[in-house]
């Protein structure tokens, strides 16, 4: 299929502006604003490592508009335990060969991929196939081409696609962009931010064929959405290093940690890092009128914090994957798209290859969003 329209910063705030709206109104007035019988969709998590177990199942619980109705796994004590802890059905309970018959279960309307990056195309495309619409979890995939070949399976199926950014829905990067958009506060010039933790132990994450990269695709990807949000457009070109390698024997696929500059239509620039060596968790946005708002912790489930040059921000945390979840679902309801889409995961994939070339040459490349 042929690449997406590169959109402007009107259309690209646009985009985003229902989650914030949604976030911005009392939660009174949002309860009121749906119908007291919507029933809850049903969403079979696939894949159940950490991030299900931790975060999003338990989030599950939380959720208005969405509840756990299945699990695939490749696990067998996995699915045995699951489905006693949740009391799942039987016939909810798949495998990674079985999958293809969620088309026979009604109860499951949404599967959230929640595997490897490496692996999200085959189960995307294969949830569509089976008539379920589709989170997949960040990044979305590990090459546009396997981008495209979701987006398409999803069209083609009539399903919805939308990609795990849980932060679109987080208070303080809501703020943060709204200060990016008030002409008396923002635009934001000048960016920087970094993420990075030190990774221990092997595991898929530096496996280049199942992560597509290291801590860039891994981590690096929220400084690039945070970038995004703050400058209200996509990047249109990068430069990059990658830092010298303290544990090349462990990092012999992946980097272990990368620079960036992302350089934006409007001259905004941002300056990024990722690591699995060193720790960061920051993101600071700045105007030319020397106003400034900064995120530290900028990234994490919860407890994010974030000030202004005029104060704190003041703001709750929230449970950021019930959000975001719960968003998924009236988006199937009420059949509008998602803010934060298949075609956005797909930019951000394009953004990731550029960086990557451009370490490789040292040399400026262009984004080909």
């Amino acid at each position: 299929m042929n690449p997406p329209r590169s959109l402007s910063r009107r259309e690209f705030v646009g985009h985003l502006s229902l989650a914030a709206a949604a976030l911005a109104l009392p939660g009174r007035l949002r309860g009121a604003a749906a119908p007291s019988d919507r029933k809850k969709l049903g969403i079979a998590l696939l894949g159940l490592g950490g991030y299900a177990t931790h975060q999003l199942a338990p989030a599950l619980r939380e959720t208005r508009f969405c509840r756990l109705a299945g699990i695939v796994t490749g696990t067998p004590a996995k699915a045995e335990s699951w489905r006693q802890r949740y009391d799942l059905p039987e016939h909810s309970v798949y495998n990674y060969d079985t999958m293809d018959r969620l088309a026979d279960n009604p109860d499951i309307d949404i599967v959230y991929v929640v595997t490897p990056p490496g692996t999200h195309r085959d189960f995307v495309v294969r949830a569509a196939k089976a008539g379920k619409h589709v989170i997949s979890e960040k990044p979305m995939a590990t090459n546009v081409a396997d981008c495209d070949a979701m987006i398409a399976a999803c069209r083609a199926a009539g399903k919805k696609l939308s990609i795990g950014y849980r932060l679109h829905f987080e208070p303080h990067h809501i703020e943060m962009e709204r200060l990016a958009r008030d002409p008396h506060f923002g635009p934001f010039t000048r960016l920087r931010g970094g993420f990075g933790f030190p990774l221990r132990g092997r595991q898929w994450r530096i496996d280049r064929k199942l992560a597509g990269g290291g801590p860039l695709p891994d981590v690096g990807i929220y400084v690039i959405q945070a970038a995004r949000r703050a400058a209200g457009t996509w990047p249109v070109a990068v430069t990059a290093r990658e830092e010298p390698k303290t544990r090349p024997e462990f990092f012999n696929e992946v980097e272990e940690a990368i620079r960036f500059t992302l350089e934006f239509p409007g001259g905004e620039m941002c300056d990024g890092f990722a690591s699995y060596n060193e720790s960061a968790d920051l993101f600071h946005a700045e105007s030319a009128q020397a106003n400034w708002v900064e995120l530290a912790p900028a990234y994490i489930y919860g407890g994010i914090a974030g000030r202004t040059n005029r104060g704190p921000m003041n703001l709750p945390n929230l449970n950021q994957q019930a959000a975001q979840m719960d968003d998924f679902a009236r988006c199937v309801q009420d059949n509008r798209e998602s803010p934060v889409s298949g075609e956005m995961g797909r930019r951000d994939i394009a953004t990731l290859e550029a960086i990557y070339a451009a370490a490789a040459s040292g040399k400026r490349v262009e984004v080909k969003l």
